[in-house]
């Protein structure tokens, strides 16, 4: 993934993106601390965390809303966020630029 505008695009125009180029596009988001698009894109990262497809960010961020989202250093390990909880329940395993 380059850029937010990559993301974007993969999340709201490409139809031929897989299921796995939109959960690596919201990593992506979630990582670069894009908690500030409203509607569907912000729940869409939440979803995907709370599924287990997507960590946490390395840093905390402030949503849309106002909402402070944790990182995923303050989070206990195994639980939602955390790389062990996407490393259980994604299909995918990690998906970002350097598994971090």
């Amino acid at each position: 993934m380059t850029d937010t505008y990559e993301a974007m695009e993969i999340l709201e125009i490409d139809e031929a993106a897989t299921e796995e180029d939109e959960i690596r596009a919201l990593q992506h988001l979630v990582n670069t601390g894009q908690w500030s698009w409203p509607g569907r894109t912000g729940r869409a990262m939440m979803d995907a965390i709370e599924a287990g497809y997507v960590a946490l960010g390395l840093e905390s961020a402030i949503d849309y809303y106002g909402n402070r989202i944790p990182s995923r250093l303050e989070v206990e390990a195994g639980t939602k966020g955390s790389v062990e909880f996407v490393a259980e329940h994604s299909p995918y395993g990690l998906l970002e630029e350097n598994d971090v």
